[in-house]
């Protein structure tokens, strides 16, 4: 994998070579990107894995990223893939419950968050709730949420901005209910 445009382009990614962990294709990560246009601002990559899409916000203009995972294997790789970069980059091993509410307490909010968690667990719907409960969603900011192309969730609070589906993969981007892109 490599990272597609900005300022670290054509930069190696390493991933994990686990049945746990499924990057983000380059093919879909450039149609994210592409629809989402220019990045600025605070990053959040939850369930981050190897960190491809933080690293490519980071290198298309966001001026930090946070990259949370609950496996260790998945935070060495991020450091790794991040290790050489000049960036306002932090790296958490936790649940992803306690990290937003660690978030939460320390007022943190972000102008774009990527959720990519394990497929068919709930855990997209209940991230999104936190993500609303907790304030964690700057205003006028977007959610990238990746799931498996059967999976559904509720999507109370947030406005769907485009959904598209490649293979097995559907991507939808939201922003809070009321707000347009």
């Amino acid at each position: 994998m490599r990272i597609i445009s900005g300022k670290y382009k054509s930069k190696t990614i390493s991933t994990l070579k686990s049945q746990d962990t499924r990057p983000t294709s380059d093919k879909v990560r450039e149609n994210i990107f592409n629809i989402l246009g220019p990045v600025e601002g605070r990053v959040l990559d939850l369930f981050a894995g190897s960190g491809a899409l933080g690293i490519e916000a980071l290198s298309r203009g966001a001026s930090s990223a946070m990259f949370i995972d609950g496996a260790g294997d998945a935070v060495r790789m991020v450091k790794q893939n991040t290790n050489e970069l000049d960036e306002d980059v932090e790296i958490y091993r936790n649940d992803y419950r306690r990290a937003l509410k660690a978030m939460a307490k320390r007022d943190r909010q972000f102008d774009l968050i990527f959720l990519d968690p394990p497929y068919h667990k709930g855990m997209a719907e209940e991230s999104l709730k936190y993500i609303k409960d907790l304030k964690i969603l700057d205003a006028g900011g977007s959610i990238v949420v990746e799931t498996h192309k059967d999976e559904r969730y509720a999507e109370e609070g947030y406005t769907s901005i485009r959904e598209a589906v490649y293979g097995t993969i559907r991507i939808n981007i939201l922003k809070k209910e009321g707000e347009q892109s």
